[in-house]
């Protein structure tokens, strides 16, 4: 069978127009069946193929299941619902300008994960990462909070020994160096307890034990990552389910907004 680019030269100019237009309305057609599967997903609680990996749910203001908020104490939360599971996404307003206050450079967002089905769901925390995709798109998985700490534990002793050889060399300044090793042991002790009882951690939802919260972090000391901008976007990835639900989200959602966060 002939096709359009092939044609008789004799051909008229109406025909090529023809073809031409035949061509637009095939790629036409092929967009919107692409684009109808994905609507279609969050109303049955199925997802898009990946041909990479597991299908994906990307958050998204149109879409059945997915809302958005702020909460009092100055948070943006994002949230998905597919099926028999909910997660929920939030992050501090003021996220980059805590991190340069933070005794280690930590992105912190606090991760909420429901289950309402009749069997169970294994939740894991391996896979969940962050994007940075104004610096290099570099995505960062999530901290381990155990090894975490173990680092940070050990790169405060060996701060510890150092300040004690300095002091053997210079007597005459060991008490103000005694002050600031103590301010800086009393943040590592906060951060640590914090990690150990506040992060996410690997477990099972079911009919009993419906609902987990629980922080996860990102190391932002990386030579991609520079300075931050005025405006930056991330993407946020939790594999649960079988599913990646995805969570694009940008900090602050709109350049110069704020929240103003409401008193004790």
């Amino acid at each position: 069978m002939r096709t359009c680019v092939d044609a008789p030269r004799g051909r008229t100019a109406s025909r090529q127009q023809f073809c031409l237009s035949r061509a637009r309305v095939l790629v036409l057609i092929a967009g919107l069946l692409l684009v109808t599967p994905w609507q279609e997903a969050f109303a049955t609680g199925s997802a898009t193929s990946n041909k990479s990996g597991p299908p994906v749910l990307r958050w998204n203001d149109s879409q059945p299941g997915c809302t958005f908020s702020e909460t009092p104490d100055g948070k943006y939360s994002y949230a998905i619902w597919s099926g028999d599971v909910g997660i929920t996404m939030a992050i501090d307003a003021r996220e980059l300008q805590i991190i340069r206050h933070r005794i280690e450079p930590i992105f912190g967002i606090l991760l909420t994960v429901r289950y309402r089905g009749d069997s169970n769901l294994e939740l894991s925390t391996d896979g969940i990462s962050l994007q940075f995709m104004k610096h290099f798109k570099i995505i960062q998985p999530a901290l381990d909070p155990d090894d975490y700490t173990d680092k940070i534990q050990t790169d405060a002793d060996n701060l510890d020994e150092e300040t004690r050889r300095i002091e053997d060399k210079h007597p005459e300044k060991k008490q103000a160096r005694e002050e600031r090793e103590q301010d800086y042991q009393k943040s590592i002790t906060e951060l640590i307890e914090f990690l150990t009882r506040s992060s996410l951690r690997p477990v099972r939802l079911d009919r009993a034990k419906s609902e987990v919260s629980g922080w996860v972090f990102f190391n932002t000391a990386n030579k991609w990552l520079g300075g931050w901008k005025a405006q930056e976007d991330f993407v946020l990835r939790v594999p649960a389910d079988g599913r990646i639900f995805e969570f694009p989200f940008r900090l602050p959602p709109k350049p110069g907004e704020l929240l103003l966060r409401k008193r004790e």
